[in-house]
């Protein structure tokens, strides 16, 4: 190897190490490099550590209650307060039942399914989840009113992730 060579591949680790890539191939006709990076495992604790940890605690502590602000107890004494204070208590969250692209309306142009301000029945269809090239239809799982649309068309989302918020009828 050149120099050079040496000293791009020096950057090139230093850069890796940086932002903490675990590893990196690269196959360019002769020249093949693969890095591993091991992360450095973390020593044992041995039983005299922990004795020593214990001891250091103070065993009669209870935990402090947090304060109580003026908002808290207010909505403690009226639960409408509670309402307004938190305008999303309340809400039913649909969720994407599985990973992939978010689609609101049934083709590109279309109108959406639904919108903010609609009323849904439980098992109508509110979008579209494209999965490995097919078109899975997300029914609502609650009846009510659609609050708000959490994600935009064309995004991608995560198992698990909210969709809509709906008020429950």
């Amino acid at each position: 190897m050149k120099q050079q060579d040496i000293d791009d591949l020096r950057k090139l680790i230093d850069f890796l190490k940086v932002h903490q890539v675990a590893e990196f191939d690269l196959d360019r006709g002769d020249l093949k490099i693969r890095l591993k990076f091991h992360e450095p495992q973390a020593v044992p604790a041995n039983l005299a550590d922990l004795a020593r940890l214990l001891a250091a605690t103070p065993s009669a502590a209870a935990p402090a209650a947090p304060p109580i602000s003026a908002q808290t107890a207010a909505s403690a004494a009226d639960p409408s307060a509670a309402a307004a204070a938190d305008p999303d208590a309340g809400l039913h969250m649909v969720k994407s039942p599985i990973v992939g692209t978010y689609y609101g309306s049934p083709s590109p142009g279309s109108a959406p399914f639904v919108s903010p301000g609609d009323h849904v029945e439980k098992g109508q269809v509110i979008c579209i989840v494209e999965a490995m090239k097919l078109m899975n239809e997300i029914e609502s799982d609650a009846d009510g009113k659609i609050v708000r649309c959490l994600v935009t068309n064309g995004q991608p989302i995560e198992f698990g992730q909210p969709l809509f918020a709906i008020r429950p009828a």
